[in-house]
């Protein structure tokens, strides 16, 4: 998943994938539910994680807690692309070299930063990260977001005052840069495509059960509905933006709703957010499992969420990156700086969406 893609064989596969993009499609909105924003919750991989990181401290007054599998802290990138593929991951190799280190990451300055933002009003207070629970995620054999980098996410919480009790960091002896499941996927070694590894390890029942506590069991099979609906309908109103160029997100996305929330119980959101190359209008160099040009709901459906979302009221919302050629190729989330200045807070387009979406599905709260 080698995220920012600078060399040159990525930028191609960037205008390949740019090139045959999904046709537009007639959707509707996100049900308007009985949701209690408060418990909202965000995981992510990769560029999913780093984008989870930035989510959880820009809106932390209503995330309950997160999951962050291979990322790192709050704008590691600061900005910077050169930044973002060596300091911070080593997704710029081999054109980049890597030069992460125990401390590259910088997190006491980085900690510094957002407590300076918060100030400004740019983020919420900071203070609240220390209720949340927060469980990490890393491969001791991942070589683009090595195990340093997880590290210093956790010196990260801890400089802004997140207890000990409150942050659990797993790391996966045999894991490289992968999403972690029960049973699906690749080798749980692998770094390739689809970046989904059967580890052993269901991280999607991991994560959620560590922020919201003890989970019932999941059933035999879903017996909610996987639901498509417009991005564009939360996307800001006030720059005349549009997709693909300006904010790097597709068309569409997905939401998985159990049949209790539905009919009007009260549930909460899970926002789960993939990484590079794992979108659903993602062109991989290699045929997807289960067919198709284009990766789909690879991510949607097989990454674990929905199983433990029907006998826990939760909605999963799974919010879709698109390619944009030479700026992201991969479909990546934006934690580097593709979208303007203002990614990494309350403004950046991104967090924006992702927000109004949360808003959207708890329209119907009573």
């Amino acid at each position: 998943m080698r995220a920012l893609a600078l060399p040159r064989h990525a930028l191609a596969l960037g205008l390949v994938a740019g090139a045959l993009a999904l046709p537009a499609v007639a959707t509707p909105p996100l049900p308007a539910l009985d949701i209690d924003v408060g418990q909202t919750s965000v995981s992510g991989i990769s560029s999913g994680g780093f984008m989870t990181v930035q989510f959880q401290v820009v809106h932390s007054s209503i995330v309950k807690g997160a999951g962050v599998i291979a990322g790192g802290p709050y704008d590691c990138s600061q900005g910077e692309v050169m930044r973002a593929v060596a300091q911070c991951s080593c997704t710029g190799e081999p054109a980049v070299s890597c030069k992460v280190t125990p401390t590259s990451a910088n997190a006491p300055a980085l900690a510094a930063e957002a407590r300076a933002r918060a100030d400004k009003g740019l983020i919420d207070p900071t203070d609240n990260l220390a209720r949340q629970r927060i469980l990490t995620i890393s491969g001791a054999k991942d070589t683009l977001v090595p195990p340093a980098i997880a590290d210093q996410l956790s010196a990260f919480y801890a400089a802004l005052g997140v207890p000990a009790a409150n942050l659990s960091a797993v790391r996966l002896p045999d894991a490289g840069h992968t999403m972690p499941t029960s049973g699906y996927g690749l080798a749980c070694d692998k770094e390739t495509e689809p970046y989904i590894g059967k580890c052993g390890y269901d991280s999607a029942g991991q994560i959620l059960g560590w922020i919201y506590g003890p989970l019932k069991p999941p059933g035999d099979k879903p017996a909610g509905r996987f639901v498509e609906f417009d991005q564009g309908t939360y996307l800001p109103r006030d720059g005349g933006i549009a997709f693909g160029w300006s904010t790097g997100l597709d068309r569409t996305g997905w939401a998985y709703v159990p049949d209790s929330c539905a009919r009007g119980e009260k549930c909460r959101v899970h926002i789960a957010l993939h990484g590079c190359k794992q979108g659903q209008s993602y062109l991989p160099l290699r045929r997807p499992p289960g067919g198709g040009l284009y990766n789909g709901t690879l991510f949607v459906k097989n990454t674990g969420y929905d199983r433990w979302a029907d006998n826990n009221h939760i909605v999963v919302l799974y919010p879709q990156a698109v390619s944009i050629p030479f700026r992201n190729p991969n479909g990546c989330w934006d934690w580097w700086g593709y979208t303007g200045d203002d990614y990494a807070t309350r403004k950046g387009v991104q967090i924006r969406t992702l927000r109004a979406m949360v808003d959207g599905l708890a329209a119907g709260a009573r």
